[in-house]
C-alpha cells in the first residue's frame, strides 16, 4: 500500500498525528492512555519549566556549535566536496545531528519560536544534497567506506542513523507542518524496505532504535510498509544474524528471540531502544506475547538492575547490564543515554497498560527526570556527563566517556543533544486521557489542554514540586459530565488525600490500589493534593553488595548525597559514617542535614576485627545532603550517595 492509497482511517490517523505534537502517537486501539503533545501540557513553572527555558537557551544553541566545531556537518560536506576536512568521530555522527534537529523541532512545537529557522534551512538542504538517489545518506559510509554499505549491519549503525533521521522528521513535521525532512527519511526508509522488507534480504541494526522510528514513521504518515518492516526486524532479533565476534550476542540483544529474552542483558542504552520498539509494535498490532515479554524485561531492568538514581548500566566494558543486584556506586557506567531511552520505553509501557502499572511507570519517569537526567548537565546547561556514577573518590581517574567534572562535549557525543531532545519534550510525559478520565502523571506546574472528546477546558497545575509537597489543579471552562480527574499519588506518601471545592460541594479521596486518587472533574472546581516531603532512609536489597551496610537520603522523588565541597577542611567524603538515629533535618529552605560521625580508620589496609574503628567521643558531624541532581556544581571533588551506617 502507497501513501497515496491508504484507507480513509489511515488518513485520519495521520490529521490526527500532525495535530498532536508529541513522541509516541499510538494509533491503535491496543493503548490504554492516549498521549498529549507539548502544545497540549504547556509546563509553567518550577524546575521543569525553568529546565526547558535553560535548555532553549543554552543547551540547544551551544548543540548547534559544538556539531559544527566537531566536524559533523563537515563529514555531509566533504561527500559532496563542499569540505577538504578528514573525517571526523565515529561512524555513527550523524545522528548527533538529527538529534539536536529533533531537539529543536520541540522546541518549535513548544513555543513557536522561528529562531532556528535558517539553520534547519541549512542543514537540512545538507542532507538533501547528500543523499543519493536511492535514498541513501550516512555521510561515513558515503565518505570512507563506500564498500560497507548495508554489509556490516552490526557495527555500521546505518539504520539507528536512520531511525533518529526519522524521528527528526516525523517530530519538525509535527511542530509546524516542515516536511522537507520527512521527505528525505521516506526515502531512505522505502530504500530500506525494498532492501530488508519481508519476503526480501534479512537483517537488523547492530545498534536498536530503528524499529521504535519505523512505527512513528507508520503513525505519522499511514503507510503500511513501515510497520510491518519495524515488526519484521523485531521477529528477526535473536535469530543469529549478527556477526557478533567477540563482544557477543548479548552485547546486541541478538542471544535470543524477543518472546524469549525475558532478562535485561547487554548494552543497556540498546536493549531500553529494543524494548521501546518492541512496545510500539505491540501498540500497533496487540500481539499480547510482545507485551509479556516486555513486562518480564521490564521487571528485569527496573527491580534487580537499576539504580537509586534511576540510571541503568553497572559495567564500562560493554556499557553493559550486569547480573541481577550488581550495582556497584563508583563504577557504575549509568550512561545518561540509558536514562533517556528508558524514560521511552517505559512511557510506552504506561500507554500499553502494561503489567507493572501507570503509577509505577509514571514514578519511575520521575524518578528518571529528577536525578540521573538531571545529573547528566551542569547548572549553565553546556556541560554535560556521559557516565553518572553514584559515588566519586577523591583520586579517581578520569576515563573519556566517564570523566571527574562534566565536559562541554564528547567524540562520542550521543549524550548531549539526546538530553536536549528529552528536555524539549518534557511536557508530553506529564499527562494522558482515557474515554472518561485525565490522568496526572507528572507533578509539574502546566496547563492541560481537555481533548474535545472530554471538555472545553484548560486544567491549570500550580505547584513548586518537588521542593513542596502541595499540589493545586483548577478548572477552567466546560467539562463533559462523567469525567473523572486521576491524580498519581507517589509510593512515598501513600496516606496523602486528594480534595477538591466545587459549587457543588466538595469531596475527598485517597488513591486507589493503582495508586490514582479520582474525583469527579467539575467545571470550576479546585483540587489540592499535598504530599508528605518527610525526608527518608532507603536500603538496597541485600543482595546488592556494594552497598551493603549503607544508607541513602530520599525527599520526594529527589535523590540527595554528600559531597566534598560541603565539607571543613581535612574532613574526606570517604571518612563519614551516618548516625541515622539522630535523624534528618529540614530547613526553611528545604535544605537537608543529616548527622555523621567521623571514622578513625586504621593506617593498615587490613586489620583485627576488633580494631577500634571510631573516635571515641567525637561528636558528630552535621553535613548537608544536596539533591544528587546538582552535585559537580562548584568543584570535581568527592560525592556519595550511599552512606555507610557501621562503624
Amino acid at each position: 500500500m502507497t501513501a497515496s492509497t491508504t484507507s480513509s482511517t489511515a488518513v485520519s490517523r495521520v490529521d490526527d498525528a500532525r495535530d498532536v505534537a508529541a513522541p509516541a502517537l499510538p494509533s491503535a486501539a491496543h493503548a490504554v492512555h492516549t498521549p498529549l503533545g507539548v502544545r497540549e501540557v504547556r509546563l509553567t513553572d518550577g524546575p521543569l519549566a525553568s529546565w526547558q527555558s535553560l535548555n532553549a537557551s543554552a543547551t540547544l544553541p551551544h548543540c548547534i556549535e559544538q556539531i559544527e566545531e566537531w566536524g559533523i556537518l563537515d563529514n555531509l560536506r566533504r561527500v559532496i566536496g563542499e569540505s577538504g576536512a578528514e573525517f571526523r568521530g565515529f561512524w555513527f555522527a550523524d545522528s548527533d545531528l538529527y538529534k539536536v534537529i529533533e531537539a529543536v523541532a520541540w522546541e518549535i512545537a513548544r513555543t513557536g519560536t522561528t529562531e532556528f529557522d535558517a539553520w534547519l534551512d541549512d542543514v537540512i538542504g545538507l542532507v538533501a544534497r547528500v543523499q543519493e538517489p536511492s535514498g541513501y545518506v550516512h555521510s561515513w559510509i558515503q565518505g570512507v567506506h563506500p564498500e560497507l554499505k548495508f554489509v556490516q549491519l552490526e557495527l555500521t549503525h546505518e539504520m539507528y542513523v536512520l531511525g533518529h533521521m526519522i524521528q527528526a522528521a516525523v517530530a519538525l513535521d509535527r511542530a509546524n507542518g516542515r516536511d522537507d525532512l520527512l521527505v528525505l527519511a521516506r526515502r531512505f526508509a522505502d530504500l530500506l524496505d525494498r532492501r530488508f522488507g519481508p519476503g526480501r534480504e534479512q537483517g537488523i541494526c547492530g545498534h536498536p532504535e530503528i524499529e521504535t522510528a519505523l512505527v512513528e514513521l507508520y503513525r505519522h504518515t499511514g503507510e503500511e510498509r513501515y510497520l510491518a518492516l519495524a515488526a519484521h526486524m523485531v521477529e528477526l532479533r535473536g535469530q543469529g544474524l549478527l556477526k557478533v565476534g567477540g563482544l557477543g550476542a548479548r552485547y546486541f540483544q541478538d542471544h535470543a528471540p524477543v518472546r524469549e529474552a525475558r532478562d535485561a542483558v547487554g548494552h543497556a542504552v540498546r536493549q531500553l531502544y529494543l524494548n521501546a520498539g518492541v512496545t510500539d509494535v505491540y501498540l500497533e498490532q496487540g500481539d499480547a506475547t510482545l507485551l509479556a515479554a516486555m513486562d518480564a524485561q521490564w521487571s528485569s531492568a527496573h527491580e534487580r538492575k537499576m539504580y537509586l538514581s534511576g540510571a541503568f548500566g553497572s559495567r564500562h566494558r560493554d556499557e553493559a547490564f550486569g547480573d541481577d543486584y550488581e550495582l556497584p556506586s563508583e563504577r557504575a557506567y549509568a550512561e545518561t543515554c540509558a536514562t533517556i531511552a528508558d524514560i521511552h520505553w517505559t512511557w510506552r509501557m504506561l500507554l500499553a497498560g502494561g503489567a507493572a502499572g501507570a503509577a509505577t511507570y509514571a514514578e519511575t519517569i520521575e524518578r528518571e527526570i529528577h536525578n540521573a537526567l538531571a545529573a547528566s548537565i551542569d547548572g549553565g546547561g553546556t556541560r554535560f556527563f556521559y557516565s553518572n556514577p553514584l559515588q566519586q573518590r577523591p583520586d579517581r581517574y578520569s576515563e573519556e566517556n566517564a570523566p571527574r567534572e562534566r565536559t562541554p562535549w564528547y567524540v562520542c557525543a550521543c549524550c548531549p543533544p539526546n538530553i536536549g531532545r528529552t528536555v524539549a519534550q518534557l511536557g508530553a510525559y506529564v499527562a494522558s486521557t482515557t474515554a472518561d478520565a485525565l490522568w496526572l502523571h507528572q507533578l509539574a506546574a502546566a496547563e492541560i489542554d481537555l481533548p474535545a472528546d472530554l471538555g472545553e477546558a484548560v486544567v491549570r497545575v500550580t505547584t513548586a514540586y518537588p521542593a513542596d509537597g502541595r499540589v493545586e489543579v483548577s478548572v477552567h471552562g466546560h467539562v463533559r459530565d462523567g469525567v473523572r480527574l486521576a491524580v498519581r499519588v507517589p509510593s512515598w506518601s501513600p496516606d496523602a488525600e486528594l480534595t477538591s471545592r466545587a459549587d457543588g460541594g466538595s469531596g475527598a479521596a485517597r488513591a486507589d490500589a493503582d495508586g490514582y486518587a479520582r474525583l469527579p472533574l467539575v467545571d470550576g472546581a479546585r483540587y489540592t493534593l499535598s504530599l508528605d516531603l518527610t525526608p527518608r532512609l532507603t536500603r538496597a536489597h541485600h543482595r546488592v553488595d556494594a552497598v551493603r551496610g549503607c544508607l541513602a537520603v530520599e525527599r520526594g522523588p529527589v535523590v540527595h548525597c554528600v559531597e566534598q565541597a560541603d565539607l571543613p577542611d581535612g574532613v574526606a567524603v570517604d571518612d563519614l559514617v551516618l548516625l541515622p538515629e539522630q535523624g534528618i533535618d529540614v530547613a526553611d529552605d528545604g535544605t537537608l542535614t543529616v548527622h555523621c560521625a567521623l571514622v578513625d580508620r586504621p593506617d593498615t589496609l587490613y586489620s583485627g576485627a576488633a580494631a577500634p574503628v571510631a573516635t571515641e567521643g567525637s561528636p558528630s558531624l552535621d553535613v548537608a545532603a544536596i539533591p544528587f541532581a546538582t552535585w559537580g556544581n562548584r568543584s570535581p571533588g568527592a560525592m556519595r550517595v550511599w552512606l555507610p551506617v557501621d562503624r
